[in-house]
């Protein structure tokens, strides 16, 4: 194939910008765009010069497209995602894999049954940071690397109260899905390490429930009434090999910052804030040292774009980097942290 043709399937935010991204390759088409909205479809089409399908079914019949990339609510991840694999569409599903382990499972067959490429796509593995982290801990500048401590937090951003993001029947859980699987899986992607073997986790809902710590994000209606899901979560995770993750997901909560988010190595030799970029170690003469922005060789991915990154792979130029059983692990964590919220117990993997 010299281009990829796509279709779009959900016009939301997220939809919205990984659609114009898309349309920035040089070898891709955005060539059609389908939402339950008939308005947000029409004017994402618009953006990137589009057809408007009236429905999924008929973006999937069309035999143009080579690839199809999936932005909508998590419960329905599951269905679409099968449903474009079974049409003989590569896709491209964005984050979380599913609301269960069981629906990633049965996605990640159905790829494998119809030999199509299934992407998850993790944008944070493409940011500049995360890369040189993953170089310099694959040229063990850190030595043995015992601890990370990964988190998101935000002082105020619930992503639209009332929307799909704040209902566990439809988003499957709250900020720990929602940005949470974003740390985490950095964390994982750093250390090498997909091999969890327990979990300890606690979820809680403080202020959402109350109309409190809305943000700015989202173009989602204003449905429900109710708030059921998480706006904080924290775990302890155990991985294969004695390493430890720590990790904090928030929407809202009390805190000096509007909002922090990193990703901290701990290593025998040398550490690292990823998103702040400093290392930190041992000098010469009994001095410790900050090194704000480490060198490394260039980066793999100097595109910075997980959208480019799959049209990539289906040229045949680049290496998928979201393995599917590494997405599978980063699912069975994340339901491992809500079962062991529910029960009060350590969850063993």
């Amino acid at each position: 194939m010299s281009e990829i043709r796509l279709g779009v399937v959900g016009a939301g935010e997220i939809g919205r910008i990984t659609a114009r991204d898309f349309a920035r390759h040089p070898h891709a088409s955005v060539c059609a765009v389908a939402d339950a909205s008939a308005e947000r479809a029409a004017d994402l089409a618009a953006q990137v010069g589009a057809d408007v399908c009236t429905s999924v079914a008929e973006l999937f019949e069309r035999p143009d497209l080579d690839a199809v990339y999936v932005a909508v609510p998590n419960t329905f991840h599951e269905s679409i995602a099968c449903a474009a694999l079974e049409s003989g569409k590569h896709l491209m599903l964005d984050k979380p894999f599913a609301i269960s382990l069981a629906a990633a499972e049965n996605i990640a067959r159905t790829a494998a049954v119809h030999d199509r490429v299934l992407f998850l796509g993790m944008n944070q593995r493409f940011e500049a940071n995360v890369q040189r982290a993953r170089m310099l801990a694959q040229a063990d500048s850190f030595g043995e690397i015992y601890h990370v401590k990964a988190y998101w937090r935000r002082r105020q951003g619930i992503p639209r109260l009332g929307s799909w993001f704040t209902q566990k029947a439809v988003a499957g859980g709250g900020a720990l899905l929602d940005i949470g699987v974003h740390v985490l899986d950095v964390a994982l992607h750093v250390l090498g390490n997909f091999d969890p073997v327990a979990v300890s986790g606690v979820t809680f809902t403080r202020f959402g429930n109350r109309g409190l710590g809305e943000g700015g994000w989202g173009r989602s209606e204003r449905e429900y009434a109710d708030f059921d899901v998480d706006d904080f979560a924290t775990a302890l995770i155990r991985l294969n090999g004695g390493q430890v993750v720590t990790l904090e997901a928030a929407w809202a909560l009390h805190q000096s910052q509007a909002g922090d988010h990193d990703v901290i190595i701990y290593g025998e030799d040398a550490g690292m804030a990823i998103y702040s970029d400093q290392l930190f170690r041992s000098g010469g003469n009994g001095e410790y040292q900050i090194v704000q922005g480490m060198q490394t060789p260039p980066l793999p991915f100097p595109h910075l774009s997980r959208a480019h990154h799959f049209i990539n792979v289906l040229l045949g130029e680049e290496q998928l980097l979201v393995e599917v059983e590494q997405a599978l692990a980063v699912q069975k964590i994340l339901d491992a942290v809500y079962q062991s919220s529910a029960t009060g117990r350590e969850v063993l993997l």
